[in-house]
């Protein structure tokens, strides 16, 4: 009996065992990629990695801080919180990567951590969805009298270091004058508008029609040309 009652017993401890195993498992891949995750588990380290081409966007709402001084606090976090489920799932869609949320803007890269040669038409045409998204929602807002959330987005394409930082709270994060650079096509950008650089133009100029904005100032970054995608080529 005692040493059957210590079988069960052990039986039972490796039940909740592997139950935590797997939800830790679950955690680590809602917090980073998963051979990233997969690399940390089995090593204890994550090896940045330097990637020669790729593409990263950038979205912001227009007054934001005007529009969340209207709203409470769980307002602004509801409103947030559907924006940004829609976004995962447009991304998740075309097999991007989600890096963060930096209070209303959002940021994700393609063509990482797994290189992928069509991760730049995927970007654009998540990108071209985010929109479609927001300009519904707005539609929807508008006919009950609320204010719109219009969306900027900006996207570059270029090389970039990406990996893991922190210690008790890993966070995988993407550097480099890409990322720089993507942010600014999002803060020179128009609502409503997909905003991209010519690195980025280059890639997509056969399959997309696009707007050339010319030679636009960039904050320390200096005179960069700006295309706004317009549709889909047929």
């Amino acid at each position: 009996m005692i040493i059957y009652r210590g079988y069960r017993n052990k039986i039972r401890l490796n039940k909740v065992l592997d139950k935590q195993k797997v939800e830790i498992e679950g955690l680590l891949l809602n917090i980073l990629p998963a051979e990233v995750a997969d690399e940390l588990q089995k090593t204890g380290v994550a090896t940045p990695r330097y990637y020669e081409k790729a593409t990263v966007l950038f979205t912001d709402f227009k007054s934001f801080s005007q529009l969340a001084d209207d709203l409470s606090p769980q307002e602004v976090v509801t409103e947030l919180n559907e924006c940004f489920v829609a976004f995962d799932d447009i991304i998740e869609k075309y097999n991007l990567e989600k890096i963060k949320t930096i209070g209303d803007s959002y940021m994700c890269a393609g063509g990482i951590p797994t290189e992928d040669d069509d991760h730049v038409i995927k970007m654009i045409e998540a990108s071209l969805e985010i929109q479609e998204f927001t300009r519904d929602r707005n539609q929807k807002r508008i006919a009950l009298n609320l204010p719109p959330w219009d969306i900027r987005i900006g996207v570059n394409t270029g090389p970039l270091v990406a990996g893991v930082v922190g210690k008790k709270k890993y966070a995988y994060d993407i550097w480099g004058g890409t990322v720089n650079v993507a942010s600014r096509m999002e803060s020179n950008g128009e609502a409503g508008r997909v905003n991209i650089s010519a690195a980025t133009y280059e890639f997509i100029k056969d399959k997309y029609a696009c707007t050339h904005r010319g030679k636009i100032y960039a904050k320390n970054i200096g005179d960069i040309d700006m295309y706004f995608v317009d549709h889909a080529l047929i």
